[in-house]
């Protein structure tokens, strides 16, 4: 009888365990998919993929991008909000190739271009002291030739593209803007420094690669 009653107990702990198991999972897959959704929503970004790792077609990948971001720059200088970048990339998405088109020309190389705006994967990246985690990202997406070489991303909004990485430092101006677009608590995950704050980092960046590669 009292083999029988601790029995009793051990399923009912166990029991108790596995749904607090369940809880605290569901608890944190919620927390990972409004922070991300959040971070995701505020964030635009720039994806350029050379035609190849050759030494010449990585230096017209970084001229293209130069190009590019000089005239984004130029058009979208008052903008306050990502939608209002997306908007303004799209209505110019035609200059944008033929820029691209001309300085690949200029170069000597008959590479094609494809301009696109999408959803895209993005890996985990630091901008001086601001961090963005893995996950899907809205972006203007620049392929070069057959778009086999290394990429390089940054954030046109808010405009972090020219940020000095080694001084580990992003302009006040582009964090204010992060911080009127974002909750506290994202803004939090991508600009904190403190053991709780990179638990959660961690925490996000699990589920994240977890999503990615089972998609």
């Amino acid at each position: 009888m009292r083999n029988f009653i601790k029995s009793i107990n051990i399923k009912h702990i166990l029991i108790i365990l596995f749904l607090l198991f369940i809880f605290i999972f569901l608890s944190a897959l919620s927390y990972v998919q409004a922070v991300s959704n959040d971070i995701a929503d505020n964030v635009f970004r720039l994806h350029v993929i050379a035609n190849s790792d050759t030494s010449e077609d990585q230096a017209l990948k970084y001229k293209v991008r130069d190009g590019l971001l000089k005239y984004v720059n130029k058009i979208t200088q008052n903008c306050t909000s990502k939608q209002e970048m997306i908007e303004l990339i799209q209505l110019h998405q035609i200059e944008l190739q033929q820029i691209a088109e001309s300085i690949i020309k200029d170069n000597g190389y008959q590479y094609p271009i494809k301009i696109k705006i999408g959803n895209f994967s993005f890996p985990t990246k630091n901008y001086g002291d601001i961090s963005l985690p893995a996950g899907n990202y809205d972006a203007l997406r620049v392929e070069i030739g057959e778009a086999s070489g290394q990429n390089w991303w940054c954030v046109m909004f808010p405009p972090l593209c020219f940020v000095d990485v080694t001084s580990g430092i992003v302009p006040n101006e582009s964090k204010e803007i992060m911080k009127d677009n974002m909750s506290d608590e994202s803004y939090s995950i991508i600009s904190d420094d403190n053991t709780e704050i990179n638990f959660k980092f961690s925490i996000i960046e699990l589920f994240q690669k977890l999503k990615i590669a089972n998609m």
